[in-house]
């Protein structure tokens, strides 16, 4: 398999640090090892996360595409549009995204705070579009991409959190290799990977990554999305389609694709009490700032599938913290008391 005949623009700070996370392990009961791979420190640029890393392989086929605007979607409070706008300013491009209504969530300054206020203030021209949820294409996405042609511009298309492109899981290939790597020095393997899925290129690209090393079963992506099965459906295209660019060799198993559905309610963006909790107790316990969009969510998954003991004593995991935390701004009232 190979990742090197892909051309790699550097957005990130390189491999990302493991970090042994000692006393939530103890505070889930001790029998089970809780280690954190820090995406959401892999950069300077506008807080990171996990965006970046797809968009490393993006920029340069924008570059190449003669380009001047990246053009892109997501929610209000959507990390994946404050990393397109960080990318269009480190690389001198303008950029336009597409803020959709996807959260039934009413802050009174949520529009104001937090990922978006970051996205305006790197140049972005961000637009409010009442649109409902949908990890697919949109027309709102290609309406914008429209206007960039009407006043002379060059457009280059980035789908919501980057997944839909054609080289959007190959950042978590990447990923994969990564933490093979960090396993050998480290002298053990973990037993299982906790990745929150939505749009689904992350685990899509973890899930390519990890056949390699015949355990792609072994990453349980965290439904956040709570559209299971347009979720399901989208991972398995990008994981067929990444095992294609990367010469995998192999067809990828749907059994080697874990999505665990329970915990995504109420709804993609509103926290349970149990997300609430679950970014309580790991802020109080590590200070690790989670979000109740994505992160807070695979938090709360991973700590009760521990609690619970489905998965079992003895294990290492691993969880993927793939940023996010600036959204924390808009959902204010939730944490005023801590």
């Amino acid at each position: 398999m190979k990742l090197d005949k892909f051309e790699r623009y550097p957005l990130t700070f390189g491999p990302t640090p493991i970090e042994h996370l000692p006393r939530l392990s103890e505070a889930l009961g001790g029998k089970v090892e809780v280690y954190a791979k820090r995406e959401d420190c892999n950069s300077g640029l506008a807080f990171g996360g996990n965006k970046l890393r797809k968009l490393e392989y993006i920029v340069p086929d924008a570059i190449a595409s003669g380009a001047d605007t990246l053009v892109s979607i997501g929610g209000v409070q959507s990390n994946h549009t404050r990393m397109v706008a960080a990318t269009a300013a480190k690389i001198g491009m303008k950029c336009v995204v597409v803020q959709e209504k996807w959260v039934p969530h009413y802050d009174a300054v949520y529009d104001r705070v937090g990922n978006i206020l970051l996205t305006r203030l790197m140049g972005a021209d961000s637009r409010l579009v009442e649109d409902g949820f949908d990890i697919g294409i949109r027309q709102s996405w290609e309406d914008a991409m429209q206007s960039v042609r009407d006043s002379g511009g060059v457009p280059y298309g980035i789908p919501a959190g980057a997944s839909e492109h054609k080289f959007g899981g190959l950042g978590y290939v990447r990923f994969a290799e990564e933490v093979k790597a960090q396993e050998q020095e480290l002298g053990f393997n973990f037993d299982y990977i906790f990745v929150c899925v939505v749009t689904g290129s992350t685990q899509a690209g973890m899930i390519v990554g990890f056949a390699v090393q015949d355990r792609a079963d072994r990453v349980i992506g965290i439904d956040a999305s709570g559209t299971l099965e347009q979720t399901r459906n989208q991972v398995r295209r990008i994981v067929d389609n990444t095992a294609e660019l990367v010469a995998l060799g192999r067809p990828v198993r749907d059994d080697e694709i874990i999505i665990n559905p329970d915990y995504a309610y109420p709804a993609y963006g509103v926290p349970s009490e149990e997300t609430n909790a679950a970014i309580r107790l790991v802020a109080k316990t590590e200070a690790m700032i989670t979000d109740p969009v994505y992160e807070g969510k695979s938090m709360q998954g991973m700590i009760d599938l521990i609690r619970t003991g489905s998965i079992p004593a003895g294990s290492k995991v691993l969880y993927a913290h793939l940023g996010g935390a600036p959204a924390l701004n808009g959902y204010s009232y939730y944490y005023k008391d801590g």
